[in-house]
């Protein structure tokens, strides 16, 4: 068992609370930068992927998040590129679950583009998770194709439809993009309410070069939300996720939508997360370059909780108020180099 040797879990002792005064009660993690799909706002097509040698083992990943849910962290989400496809995924959930047990953890949770959730939609559950993220940007097959430019939305579907019958909760993600599926947004509005899922909206996000010109994909979900609100009753909701998204009540439909918007309203005032690459890198900040090496801290110090109990506390006294997200119009340029498939979506 990967957490065979660590600190009981126990209360923390010692949150982690950044300058602002913010908790970090929520760590994202991605398992790996691999990903079965090459959507086009995400990453290019002919994609470099990391050495084995230089992604954390699960053991390591083990490691990291069980030092932060001792130190007060509340939720976990795997993420990736897509981790489904990363080996032994669910022996590292089943191991991370044991904090579900305890009461350390509030939430194990995962967010997957769909593609091999029919396989692990049961193990997942079984190992605790109770809520995943599947992401869908159309529901044209041939478009579908075309946005992710190796998936298939049949096998999408099927994964959606195993989630659901396993007892997870889907919240379904949508990726604005102006040219592609502004369209589309009230076809899947509709098909989440039919489905009981609740539905978030996403702006693109500028991270990476993509082989694509962002401003030509970029719409504001200020104004989807405007033209929304022209056909729907749009009631604004308290709820949070522990996730930058607002959420409205779709009154007409039943429906719990979401909007993640980076670029037109700045969601960093609560920011409550830090995200772990796949290669042991923290960033503070999804939008800053800023990062803490914690896979050289682990590699070095083994067990020593103290040692990565300092690389925390010093990693989170840099946490930035805010990101720096911006589309560059004239270049098209990235505001951040790294793909979010490294980051972690």
């Amino acid at each position: 068992m990967f957490g065979e040797g660590n600190s009981p879990v126990r209360a923390p002792e010692r949150p982690l609370v950044d300058p602002f005064g913010r908790a970090i009660t929520y760590l994202r993690v991605s398992v790996t930068d691999r990903c079965d799909f090459r959507c086009v706002y995400c990453m290019a097509e002919d994609m470099t992927f990391l050495p084995k040698n230089e992604v954390l083992s699960l053991e390591e990943i083990d490691r990291i998040a069980s030092a932060f849910v001792r130190r007060g962290t509340r939720k976990l989400r795997l993420t990736g590129g897509e981790p489904l496809v990363r080996r032994g995924i669910i022996d590292l959930v089943n191991n991370l679950g044991r904090h579900l047990k305890t009461g350390a953890l509030e939430e194990l949770t995962l967010t997957s583009n769909g593609s091999q959730m029919a396989r692990h939609a049961e193990a997942l559950f079984a190992a605790g998770v109770r809520r995943v993220n599947i992401s869908i940007d159309t529901l044209d097959a041939e478009k579908f194709a075309r946005i992710t430019r190796w998936g298939r939305l049949p096998q999408v579907l099927d994964g959606i439809a195993a989630a659901t019958a396993a007892g997870l909760k889907v919240k379904l993600n949508t990726v604005a993009l102006a040219h592609e599926n502004a369209d589309e947004i009230e076809a899947l509005m509709q098909f989440a309410a039919a489905g009981g899922h609740d539905l978030t909206l996403i702006e693109t996000m500028p991270l990476g070069e993509i082989g694509e010109d962002r401003v030509d994909q970029y719409l504001p979900l200020s104004r989807v939300r405007h033209d929304l609100a022209q056909r729907y009753t749009l009631t604004d909701l308290p709820h949070r996720t522990g996730g930058p998204a607002r959420y409205v009540h779709v009154e007409e439909l039943g429906l719990q939508l979401g909007f993640i918007t980076p670029l037109t309203h700045n969601f960093c005032e609560s920011c409550n997360r830090v995200r772990l690459t796949a290669t042991g890198q923290l960033f503070m900040c999804l939008g800053q370059e800023d990062q803490a090496d914690l896979k050289t801290v682990i590699r070095r110090t083994g067990t020593d909780d103290a040692a990565i109990d300092a690389a925390l506390d010093e990693a989170i006294s840099r946490k930035p108020k805010g990101h720096d997200f911006v589309i560059d119009r004239r270049g098209a340029r990235p505001a951040v180099a790294r793909h979010m498939s490294l980051t972690g979506g």
